[in-house]
């Protein structure tokens, strides 16, 4: 078996591990990236495409653990939640952790990093996409809740003004002015909340253009390359393990998502990550297409123009590593918006698609130093926002890896919290 040697080694090409990459790269350091996969085409190719600084709450918030068990036992058929019935150790330990930190002090903590990080992504999106020239339908044009009761409008009007408390944008919409903001809207959608700091874009597209250029920078990209093992002594990542080859490196950024603790079994870390699979279609444009990246308030689907495509995307279900579509949910996903915006009766669907976000116990990524491996940056468990907070994360991944200062305080992203 070949030996690669390595400055940094990514581990992991979706949208984390190539942000870290570019990262890398346009500070000076030379990179190579592996992904058991296709680069650039996992789990973050199918997702929404949204770019959220305005989610600065964690999904481990108070509320959440009653309005899931309403919604499973009252109205299975129509749960955006699921859950997988496992007895594994590993997968009940996450199950408490979580319920543990469904707290205001959780949110309360992690508001300040979100918000750092997501700024400094929708900042890093915004110039990466003008200077690179990527053609990637990136559009600034906000997010858009859309409310049909009153009990959920009032859910968004009080994060609007938690938003407010943080000196982020919001608008709050009546009647009229939702639906003069957002014409495709049925009327009986009574009212929205417009986070006007977000952005959208073509997830898919994206990861390709900045899958090519960053080997243009001179990457070193590596698909089809599973991680069997990390061999580690004297508090260093001796060397990685593939079935193609073996690298040694300098340094090493797991940014391997859902996959992660997998990639790192045998280090002695407790990497509390479980899958939280979400599905989406994607379709041929519609004759009445939204005018901007949408949220379907009571039923927690999206929607996003793509060009001359359009894509819902949906559900949450904790603990299933599967990534093959669920026809049962994929409907039911089509039948949420159809509840809220004019859709053509018969949709040309040309893409169905699940994808795992990584998840921890407390909804806050996990980015730093391995505590026990000097030479292993940690860069994962991000939930439903790897690509929104992907680029950001490359900055302080390289900040990290060079010795600088980070553009914010990342103990509380640390591993060691757990």
């Amino acid at each position: 078996m070949t030996l690669s040697k390595a400055d940094v080694l990514v581990i992991g090409g979706g949208p984390v591990g190539l942000s870290c990459a570019y990262s890398l790269l346009k500070s000076g350091r030379s990179v190579t990236l592996i992904d058991a996969r296709e680069i650039g085409v996992g789990s973050g190719g199918g997702n929404a495409g949204h770019i959220v600084p305005s989610h600065i709450v964690p999904l481990a918030a108070p509320g959440i653990i009653p309005t899931a068990l309403k919604w499973l036992i009252f109205d299975a058929k129509n749960s955006p939640f699921g859950m997988k019935i496992s007895l594994a150790p590993e997968y009940l330990a996450w199950l408490l952790q979580f319920a543990a930190a469904c707290s205001d002090s959780n949110v309360q903590r992690g508001i300040p990093p979100l918000k750092a990080l997501g700024l400094l992504s929708a900042r890093n999106f915004a110039e990466m996409i003008a200077a690179e020239g990527f053609d990637c339908h990136y559009r600034e044009t906000g997010l858009l809740f859309l409310y049909k009761t009153e009990a959920a409008f009032a859910g968004g009007q009080h994060e609007a003004e938690l938003l407010h408390q943080h000196c982020l944008p919001a608008e709050v919409l009546d009647t009229a002015a939702v639906h003069a903001r957002e014409p495709a809207a049925l009327e009986d959608v009574i009212a929205g909340v417009h986070f006007t700091g977000d952005a959208s874009l073509n997830p898919a597209r994206f990861l390709h253009l900045l899958a090519e250029r960053v080997r243009a920078l001179g990457a070193d990209l590596r698909p089809h390359t599973s991680v069997t093992r990390l061999e580690s002594a004297g508090g260093k990542i001796t060397r990685v393990i593939t079935a193609e080859a073996e690298f040694e490196a300098q340094q090493i950024v797991l940014a391997s998502g859902a996959w992660s603790p997998l990639v790192a079994r045998g280090l002695g870390l407790n990497l509390p990550v479980q899958p939280a699979r979400g599905f989406s279609l994607t379709m041929a444009a519609t004759q009445s297409m939204p005018r901007q990246a949408l949220i379907l308030g009571e039923r927690r689907v999206a929607v996003t123009p793509l060009g001359d495509k359009l894509r819902f995307t949906g559900r949450l279900e904790v603990g299933n590593l599967s990534t093959t579509p669920n026809p049962k949910y994929i409907a039911q996903i089509e039948r949420a918006v159809r509840e809220y915006i004019q859709v053509d009766e018969k949709l040309d669907i040309q893409e169905t698609w699940a994808g795992l976000r990584p998840t921890t116990p407390d909804g806050l990524p996990v980015i730093g130093f391995s505590p026990r491996h000097s030479n292993l940056i940690l860069a994962t468990g991000h939930a439903m926002l790897g690509l929104s907070l992907g680029p950001g994360t490359g900055q302080v991944v390289a900040e990290l890896a060079n010795g600088a200062q980070t553009a914010f305080d990342l103990s509380p992203l640390s591993l060691a919290r757990f």
